[in-house]
């Protein structure tokens, strides 16, 4: 009896410490993280002076920093509120620019090995932003405005679930308590440390977020609120944490000062005064022996200047570049000549990655970042209409696109425009269609085909701007790392205003025609304007040899099938059109895929432009959301040109027209 009584007062006195332990866990401050034990990965660290540096001014590195132990967030039926408070910094190596942003993170578990490091806040990827099963709620501080994302500008803070498309999402800032509630904004990227709270009211299932300036006492007023049952996100256990992601282009740090959380109670109180202090972007404090040393070194500066002189009046000459004052207001997306030089080794043979019709372009690795980029140079005059291209390029340096290369900005020397853009490991893909050691398997390019649709619907339709591309080819698709298509060289494109373009009073007037032989819509040779369905006909071959794996001309096909579209057409007007798939895939294909982008390559292809589909309507085939209309083969040759055997004027294009046309344009075959 008294063996039985003492084992269920042990029994009584484990679960009475498991009950404390528990509450314990529930709760935590760290007012500085010296000697803390946090999990952390990536470029994740602790400074000595007791900082969290989730990144540390790398290129493209994430990292990530959690709570070592699992929360439980569920007791018995009920999900438990919870609070989180932390003080926070980030430091840019410029002042108006900074790379991808941070976030606070609760999630089911804490490996993000798969997450990209830009663009995603080092959370997602392409493929698993808005997934259920990611399980995950984030607050972001974001300091980039990713369009793809519907981001309202480049500062500010949002709520996600399972998704960087934004619950809710406000410019970042806070409502004054000490001045009737006014709204003040904040700078995310401004050096200095801000702290922010986390709240989420388990009944209410509502979360606020609320943000303000280090020695502010919290503001009344949330600065963002989103209703969400968290219950059916999170698992019972989850984890608690950071995150932050810097990108490939800007150097950017991010810090995490102070952290306090709580279950089912408030955040306990960071203590400010224990907080280390942020670093100094460009610090002008100096030691004594520094000074000494700068003086010293001044004068042996004074005493060589002749030689220096000498020497920088040659190196002048090499590096030699064009800088107007208008040039002043791009900024950053200026690149000097110095650092384009450095980074291709004088532009060596052996960096050289392709020539095109309008230059040749070098693969290269900027001395300072040591981020690779493509460079590629073209002639220009700089004396027609120079200030209104760079002006494009810079605006086109904004485009947010999975899909798309990104323009980083620019450089002029002399007679030659120098385009600067992000490198893509893989190359082109070019290469992999008509070279005999490369072969691609269908889902591949039936994926990039998708892909760079989904890029041209961002351009045409999307972005603040219409962006006619005019140069779309398969050289200009390059592959990344995961062989995803991604459209590049926007050193021809063009924009205008919604609902206007050519032929409109804004349209620029345009005195020959650009782009690639085999590619160029009909109309262009006879009124040489580019427009969005230019760029559909360019599109449309392009679908046709990424199937095929031949190319727009070949002397190889007899004359009247030189044109690859041509040739196409006949295949399919004698019932054989699956007969031009590729013949390396040996037959390893999806034929209804296959028929679908060879019928939908013919008819972007159209001779006549408002036959032609706009891009949406393109996508939304490729996505099998609308069925491709039933469709006559009723095309003939004549002097190596498509017409239709129905006589009609030639109209500009209508958004409306390719649906009334259709029916008498393409299809049959098998």
């Amino acid at each position: 009896m008294a063996t039985n009584t003492m084992n269920q007062m042990r029994l009584l006195l484990l679960h009475l410490l498991y009950l404390g332990l528990s509450l314990a866990d529930d709760q935590f401050v760290y007012s500085g993280f010296a000697g803390t034990n946090l999990t952390l990965d990536g470029v994740a660290g602790l400074t000595a002076d007791g900082m969290l540096e989730l990144t540390n001014g790398t290129l493209q590195r994430k990292g990530h920093a959690f709570y070592p132990a699992p929360l439980r967030f569920r007791n018995g039926t009920m999900f438990r509120s919870f609070s989180a408070s932390f003080v926070f910094g980030i430091l840019s190596d410029h002042v108006d620019l900074s790379a991808h942003g941070m976030a606070f993170v609760v999630a089911a578990g804490m490996d993000f090995s798969a997450a990209l490091p830009s663009g995603y806040l080092g959370l997602l990827n392409v493929q698993s932003n808005g997934n259920a099963s990611n399980r995950l709620v984030a607050v972001e501080l974001d300091t980039m405005q990713n369009d793809e994302f519907g981001d309202i500008n480049d500062n500010h803070v949002g709520i996600d679930v399972n998704s960087l498309h934004s619950l809710q999402s406000y410019y970042a800032g806070y409502y004054d308590d000490g001045s009737n509630g006014d709204f003040r904004n904040l700078t995310l990227i401004s050096g200095e440390a801000m702290q922010v709270w986390v709240e989420y009211d388990g009944e209410a299932a509502q979360m606020n977020v609320t943000v303000a300036p280090l020695n502010v006492a919290k503001p009344t007023r949330p600065l963002v609120s989103a209703k969400h049952d968290l219950s059916k996100v999170l698992t019972d256990v989850a984890y608690v944490g950071f995150s932050a992601a810097t990108g490939g282009t800007l150097r950017s740090r991010h810090y995490v000062l102070g952290w306090s959380f709580g279950l089912n109670r408030p955040a306990p109180a960071i203590d400010i005064n224990k907080l280390p202090r942020l670093p100094r972007v460009g610090s002008k404090d100096r030691s004594r022996a520094l000074t000494i040393g700068l003086t010293i070194a001044t004068a042996a500066f004074l005493l060589t200047g002749a030689a220096a002189i000498f020497a920088l009046v040659r190196r002048h000459r090499r590096y030699a570049e064009l800088l107007e004052d208008w040039e002043v207001e791009f900024g950053p997306h200026r690149f000097s000549y110095k650092d384009l030089f450095r980074a291709t080794e004088g532009f060596k043979s052996n960096h050289l990655l392709g020539i095109g019709g309008f230059g040749r372009v070098y693969k290269g690795v900027l001395p300072l970042s040591k981020s690779e980029i493509a460079v590629k140079r073209v002639s220009h005059d700089s004396k027609q209409g120079m200030k209104e291209f760079i002006a494009e390029v810079v605006s086109l340096g904004r485009l947010q696109h999975r899909n798309l290369v990104q323009l980083l900005g620019y450089c002029r020397r002399k007679g030659e425009l120098l385009l600067v853009y992000e490198n893509m490991s893989n190359g082109s893909l070019d290469k992999y269609l008509h070279a005999n050691d490369c072969l691609l398997d269908w889902t591949t390019r039936f994926r990039i085909i998708k892909g760079i649709s989904s890029g041209l619907v961002y351009l045409h339709h999307e972005w603040e701007k219409v962006v006619i591309h005019r140069d779309i080819k398969a050289s200009n698709v390059l592959l990344d790392n995961e062989m995803n298509g991604r459209l590049g060289d926007f050193g021809l494109a063009r924009l205008y205003d919604h609902g206007s373009g050519p032929g409109s009073d804004s349209d620029p007037q345009t005195t020959h025609v650009i782009g690639t032989i085999g590619y160029i819509a009909p109309e262009l040779g006879r009124n040489g304007k580019a427009s969005p369905r230019t760029d559909i006909f360019a599109f449309g071959v392009f679908m046709l040899e990424v199937t095929c794996g031949q190319r727009p001309i070949s002397h190889e096909r007899t004359d009247d099938h030189a044109l690859l579209v041509n040739w196409v057409l006949h295949h399919w007007q004698n019932g054989s059109l699956l007969d031009t798939v590729d013949v390396r895939l040996q037959g390893s294909y999806d034929e209804n895929e296959a028929n679908l982008v060879l019928k939908l390559g013919l008819l972007c292809a159209h001779p006549f432009s408002d036959a032609r589909p706009s891009m949406r309507q393109v996508m939304q085939h490729l996505d099998g959301e609308t069925p491709l209309p039933e469709l006559m083969p009723t095309y003939q040759v004549i002097s190596n040109m498509l017409v239709p055997l129905e006589t009609k004027e030639f109209q500009e294009p209508d958004d409306t027209s390719y649906l009334e046309s259709n029916a008498t344009s393409l299809s049959g075959g098998r």
